[in-house]
């Protein structure tokens, strides 16, 4: 039986479409995988000290997008040290808890930028010339929005009642989403960060008045609501 910290880090995997069977056995490869930024605005050549893509900075669009781009890119290469979902196993920092601020940025850029090495060994390799500033604030973006593990705890006797009506198709999409939209507001992350990326932002953003989103809707907050037991 899973323990409650892989279930919700499988579950967070699942949720951002990123996880396949062959994906966790092959979470140990060193070669760094590429990461696909097209979707973001250019930052220039020079390294930054703060997340361009933060919400207030940048708009929500392209934050959302730097989410998903930043889920793909840290599970692809960070993972393996960093722990699936961000959730550390004790080997390598948790860097949920790494403050969305500015200090944290630095710390963070620093760190992707050119690595880690003590005593001769190196505990994190150089990921800045390989991937490129786009995918290192991506993937920023990403850690800082991760939800405290007990964020649904307080809504998810609701959330249940939600998730049922749209599994059976039941109820007005847009009322439904303005409710998880709510919901989806309160939810506290680690890092300080005002918006957490979770599976009932996600729920809201999938649900629409086509009937084949509530069925999608329903799955996601079935993901979020086990991998917070």
């Amino acid at each position: 039986m899973l323990d409650t910290r892989t279930r919700r880090t499988l579950a967070a995997l699942i949720l951002a479409g990123v996880l396949a069977p062959v994906q966790v056995i092959a979470h140990g490869d060193v070669a760094p995988q590429p990461i696909n930024t097209d979707a973001l605005p250019d930052v220039g050549e020079d390294w930054l000290t703060e997340n361009p893509y933060r919400a207030e900075a940048a708009g929500e669009e392209v934050w959302r997008a730097a989410v998903r781009i930043g889920d793909s890119g840290f599970n692809q290469n960070c993972a393996r040290c960093h722990g699936l979902g961000a959730v550390s196993g004790g080997l390598a920092p948790d860097l949920r808890f790494l403050e969305a601020e500015e200090y944290g940025d630095e710390w963070f850029a620093e760190r992707f930028q050119h690595g880690y090495t003590q005593d001769g060994t190196t505990k994190m390799p150089a990921f800045g010339e390989i991937l490129g500033q786009k995918a290192g604030w991506a993937i920023r973006t990403y850690i800082e929005t991760r939800p405290e593990d007990d964020a649904l705890e307080s809504h998810a006797a609701r959330l249940h009642v939600i998730r049922d009506d749209l599994m059976a198709g039941k109820g007005d999409a847009a009322a439904i989403r303005e409710e998880l939209l709510q919901v989806a507001g309160e939810v506290k992350t680690f890092s300080g960060a005002p918006i957490a990326d979770s599976a009932v932002s996600r729920a809201a953003e999938a649900l629409t008045d086509d009937p084949a989103s509530f069925k999608h809707a329903a799955e996601l907050l079935t993901l979020g609501l086990s991998a917070a037991q």
